[in-house]
């Protein structure tokens, strides 16, 4: 039987199962959705798109109602990519995209249901995929699915964002296909800007890096860590899995490293044992790296081959997971909401913070940079593969430098 015939079924839970599931594989939903997949042809990668999909939805667990709708996408891509358009997810083209968007307008009878069903049973104490579902559902009030100009932008913004992410993290290396899309209008509204947005402006990073010092200063021994994270994680431009560590490294103090000239180096094990090290600024150094180890009894600066934990539990155990670090961001993020809110500051300057994720950090910082960086500098801090992915997504757009880069420039006079 082609896997165009196959019946979708639902390959992530809840959003409390999603919270709450461990990383490995006891977890029965899980090791369900893991057979499932290895039923596919090796040439279609199922398991790879679902890990990608996974993460990405990672970035989106301190919001339930922005994981749903997110997983809800994200999911029928997947879902679509291996059943329907048979191809991998990382590999699809424009022209895929161009189909999945079409083909969300009006999706087969097959992929939907009268209403929204419970994604998995318990029976006989195991888990399997409800045989009702749908990844689509018609309203409660209608006989048939139709999709609004609202939806379809949506589903636009979240599957670009799904692509910007595994981009980003280095499992794919297409063009993302959405963005590819020339004509855009079609399934885009005013609104996809600000749903693609990943980085905070200028004035939300002050809220949230105050909001930091000010949780540190009157709580040092819970916060201390928590401005720590921040600072750590704008500054070099981290992943969580490189402040984390993976399962082939763990990052100590002693992966900060001077060079000859007095430089810091931050060194880091990434994604496919790639090893690389990212330049450190001096006010990090001098303002929030050694805070915190003044903080924890340590000397102001690492020593050689020191092997203090980058990050500790509260009661010393070396690393923190991913999810705690998340955690403890999202806590930052609401307390800098809390302070905007009382200050009276416009509630657009407050929304995008109820939707941050640990990983804006990182395209904050790189997007405040750009301008006053070389783009291989930044490529190489990044730990882009290609020059080209920093140039798309961080040099593609100042608007604002190049207009007042043309004020000065005159018609005549240029001798």
């Amino acid at each position: 039987m082609k896997n165009s015939q196959c019946t979708p079924v639902p390959l992530f839970g809840t959003y409390r199962w999603f919270v709450s599931v461990s990383d490995d594989l006891d977890d029965s939903t899980v090791v369900a959705v893991q057979k499932y997949l290895a039923g596919f042809d090796s040439r279609l990668s199922a398991l790879d798109g679902y890990e990608a999909v996974r993460g990405f939805l990672e970035s989106y667990a301190s919001n339930e109602a922005t994981f749903n709708s997110y997983r809800t996408h994200a999911e029928r891509l997947l879902l679509w990519s291996l059943l329907i358009r048979e191809r991998p997810l990382l590999d699809l083209r424009r022209s895929d995209a161009e189909e999945f968007l079409n083909f969300c307008m009006s999706p087969p009878s097959g992929w939907i249901g009268k209403i929204v069903r419970n994604r998995y049973l318990t029976k006989n104490d195991s888990i399997a995929a409800n045989p009702d579902w749908r990844p689509f559902a018609t309203s409660s009030e209608a006989n048939c699915y139709k999709l609004t100009a609202g939806s379809i932008a949506q589903i636009f913004s979240v599957c670009s964002s799904l692509y910007e992410y595994a981009i980003d993290e280095g499992v794919c290396t297409v063009v993302n296909p959405f963005r590819a899309i020339k004509q855009k209008s079609k399934f885009k509204n005013r609104s996809v800007q600000e749903l693609t947005t990943r980085s905070l402006t200028p004035l939300q990073w002050e809220y949230v890096l105050e909001a930091a010092e000010s949780m540190a200063n009157s709580e040092p021994e819970r916060h201390e860590r928590s401005l720590y994270i921040a600072a750590t994680m704008f500054s070099m431009y981290l992943r969580v899995s490189d402040l984390c560590g993976r399962d082939n490294w763990q990052p100590s103090m002693g992966d900060f490293r001077p060079d000859h000239e007095g430089n810091w180096w931050f060194h880091v094990i990434g994604k496919g044992n790639k090893a690389g090290k990212i330049a450190v600024r001096e006010d990090y150094v001098e303002l929030y790296l050694k805070r915190y180890r003044l903080h924890l009894g340590l000397s102001p600066l690492p020593s050689h081959n020191e092997s203090t934990p980058l990050l500790m539990t509260f009661n010393g155990k070396a690393g923190l997971s991913t999810r705690m670090v998340r955690f403890i961001m999202r806590e930052v993020f609401d307390f800098a909401i809390d302070r905007m809110v009382s200050e009276g500051r416009h509630e657009e300057e407050i929304q995008n913070l109820g939707v941050a994720t640990t990983h804006w950090l990182r395209h904050t910082a790189a997007t405040f940079d750009a301008p006053f960086r070389d783009p291989k500098d930044l490529q190489a801090d990044l730990r882009h593969s290609s020059l080209a992915t920093t140039q798309n997504i961080y040099y593609s757009s100042h608007d604002n430098q190049r207009a007042y880069s043309i004020q000065k420039l005159s018609m005549k006079d240029r001798g």
